[in-house]
This record gives structure tokens, sequence and C-alpha cells, in this order.
């Protein structure tokens, strides 16, 4: 991206985004600079086959680590998508979006199969973020306002709900020094708050209705689906394998018999875990019932992008 940076100031004299968009990069020129862009945010987001250093960073990273990684950081990729990709790059981002689909569908697809056969619960959830991070790069690429509209209401509930989740396994790790299903079991019983709010996150993340993720969700599927059904359903046939490995952790931790062979003592959150939690566990209700008022500040945003793409459709 530096180097493409440069070229750009060589050849315009500025770098300020408002007024790149003003200037009409040649269609040879745009292929080449969107390509070097494309790779950049790509690996940020991350998209298949980039996407490998995401779950290593997640495992090292302390749990505040992984909250600032999921909820905050990893949007930098689809910010650098929609202000610099989309405005300048317009004619690359529209001849290059077949590729980008189906890049971001093997995506999706190849990182929910890869989250049900995780043992390590960090990684599970990283894996998961990564299915969900490619399925909202897949909405933003059908260029109609239902898919940019469902791709920012998915981000911004993955930032509520895999941070949830990564604080979860926190509360977890910090008790029993584990984050290994295989050693957890019948924490239900002995945490019944964690276990309230540990549920509610799970089905959060597999877009439950009633959920935010619900409406980032459906919202992208009916986007995908106004411009290709087939993509449409196999999209949504991956919301299966969120429903299955989500349930999969949450039987695993919180269901069966205890493990006491391993686990000696139990202790349900404290009052700090409990108020940390249940502002993440209320915005992702409270959004998933009154989304209008995310929705209605977007309505003046995503036509100002989606602009720049349509005036090549026609």
């Amino acid at each position: 991206m530096l180097i493409s940076l440069f070229f750009l100031y060589s050849h315009f004299g500025v770098l300020d985004s408002h007024l790149l968009y003003l200037y009409n990069i040649s269609p040879e020129r745009q292929i080449i600079f969107w390509g070097v862009f494309f790779l950049s945010v790509a690996i940020k987001v991350p998209m298949f086959p980039v996407h490998i250093w995401l779950p290593e960073a997640h495992v090292e990273a302390p749990t505040v680590g992984s909250i600032i990684l999921a909820g905050i950081l990893l949007k930098l990729g689809l910010f650098g998508l929609v202000k610099f990709l989309f405005p300048i790059f317009a004619f690359g981002s529209y001849i290059y979006s077949p590729f980008v689909m189906v890049l971001a569908l093997i995506g999706v697809l190849y990182a929910s199969v890869s989250t049900v056969i995780q043992i390590d619960m960090k990684k599970l959830v990283a894996y998961s973020s990564i299915a969900h991070m490619n399925f909202v790069v897949l909405g933003i690429f059908v260029f109609n306002f239902q898919g940019f509209l469902g791709g920012f209401l998915l981000m911004l509930s993955h930032g509520l709900v895999s941070s949830g989740l990564f604080f979860c396994v926190g509360v977890l790790y910090e008790r029993y020094k584990t984050r290994l299903m295989f050693y957890l079991g019948g924490l239900g019983l002995f945490m019944p708050l964690f276990n309230c709010f540990f549920f509610f996150f799970i089905l959060s993340n597999m877009s439950f209705p009633g959920t935010f993720s619900f409406i980032g969700e459906i919202t992208i599927l009916l986007g995908i689906g106004l411009r290709n059904l087939v993509l449409c359903l196999l999209s949504g046939f991956t919301m299966v394998f969120s429903a299955v490995y989500s349930l999969f952790l949450y039987s695993f931790v919180m269901l069966g018999a205890p493990n006491d062979f391993f686990i000696k003592r139990y202790a349900d959150i404290s009052k700090r875990e409990f108020m940390c939690v249940s502002l993440l566990a209320f915005f992702t209700l409270f959004f998933g019932f009154f989304p209008m008022y995310i929705i209605d500040s977007l309505y003046t945003v995503v036509p100002f992008y989606l602009d720049f793409i349509l005036s090549f459709t026609y």
C-alpha cells in the first residue's frame, strides 16, 4: 500500500482522499493500484488465503488484546475497502468484484469448516470471526444498498458479539487456566450467571432472531439474493455451520458431567466482569430489536460510496 501511495502522489501531487475522489484515474492504473490496495486490506480483514495470522494472534494475545483486535482493529480492513478502494478506484472495484465475491465465499466456507474442528476455544472464536468478516466483504461487494447496509450492520454487531465471546473465554481461562474444551464440562451447574451470558452470545454468534447479528446477516442475504440467487443459497448454507460450531462450543463447556479430575474449584463471574459483559449483551440485544437507530444514520453514508460503483454499472 505504501508503494501504491507513493505512485499516487507522484501522479497527482496529493494524498487527500477527498481530493483523490475528484481525479479520473485511468482504468489501466486503477487495475494495478486496486490490486495493491486490496492485498493490504484483505490481509487486515482477514480474507482467505491470507487469514492464518488471526487465529495465532488471538491465541497468543491476552483477553484485552483479543477484544481490541476483534472489536476494533479487524474493522480497519473493511474501512479501507469502503473509504479508499470504492471511491478512488471505483472502476477497479467493479471489474474485480466477481473475483472478490468468489474469494469471500471460499473464505466463509473454509473458515466455517475449520471452526467446527477446533478444540481451543479462542481459536474457535477466531475462525468464527474470519467467517463473519468474509461474509461482510461478500455483502459489500454485491454493490446494492441492501448488501452495503447489511455489511455495515454485521460489522458493528460482530464487534460486540466476538468481544463478548472472547471475554467469556477469558473468564474461563482466568479460573481454570485452560482453553481446551475437553478439560471443561458441566460448568452451567456451578456458574449459572455466566451460563446465561455465554448462551446469549452463542445465540448471537449464530445470528439468532432478536440479536443484532441476525439483522446484519439477513440484510446481507437479501442483497446477495438480489444480485445472484445461487450465491445467496451457497452463502446462506454457511449459517448451518455457524449453528453447529456455536452449539458445539456451548455443549462441551456448559453441559454434560463436570470434570472433577481437572477442576476442583468453581466460581461464578464477579461484579466487575458482570458490568463489562452486561454492557456488550445490552447493546447486542438493544440493536437487535431497534436497529433503526443505526440504520437511519447509515442512510446518508451508504449511498455516498455506492454512487461511485453504480456509475460503472449503467
